[in-house]
């Protein structure tokens, strides 16, 4: 089996093993009172999202975004393996647990942790690529079982469109801003 099919294997097993998740999460909320449904910004007046919908989104988001982190693993190093770096690893997993935190404050109604946790993600952003791939899916599967797939799908992309912001365009000014000041400069003679 050459590289590109063990990668391939690679992301059909991570799309399964989401979909198995998704299952098994409506499979429980079926047999538990009915599959849940979310209004936007948590408002009855609003529409309300099924988790159903997390049956065809979070594979398809698996597949999309398992795909993105390889073909950056691949050209940053084309005779790459089937395996991902720690960093592409410690990334997935923060980000599920930062989704799966927000998720727990939220759901224990304490708003300050909720708010503050949410603000933090734009001086994240400076530091850190949250807007990569494996950011944006574990984030997502961070928050699926507490407000389905679509509302942390639609939250995600935004934040993702911000924080590359902040990390390329901001951060890279500043990063050069910098480097101009400490650069020595030569003296003129007299």
């Amino acid at each position: 089996m050459n590289n590109q099919q063990q990668w391939a294997r690679s992301r059909l097993i991570m799309t399964a093993a989401a979909m198995i998740g998704v299952l098994g999460m409506l499979a429980w909320e079926h047999f538990h009172g009915g599959v849940v449904s979310h209004h936007f910004l948590a408002r009855a007046d609003m529409p309300s999202i099924s988790n159903g919908w997390g049956v065809l989104l979070i594979p398809a988001l698996a597949w999309f975004l398992v795909g993105r982190v390889q073909k950056r693993i691949v050209r940053a190093n084309p005779s790459a393996g089937p395996k991902y770096p720690a960093s592409v690893v410690v990334g997935f997993a923060g980000a599920m647990l930062f989704g799966v935190l927000l998720s727990v404050f939220f759901t224990l109604g304490n708003e300050s942790a909720t708010g503050i946790m949410a603000q933090s993600l734009l001086p994240i952003a400076l530091f850190i690529p949250i807007y990569r791939a494996e950011y944006v899916l574990g984030f997502v599967l961070g928050m699926t079982f507490t407000f389905g797939a679509v509302l942390p799908t639609i939250v995600a992309s935004v934040v993702a469109i911000v924080a590359a912001v902040l990390y390329c365009v901001v951060r890279e000014g500043a990063v050069r801003a910098a480097a101009r000041l400490m650069r020595p400069r030569a003296i003129p003679a007299a």
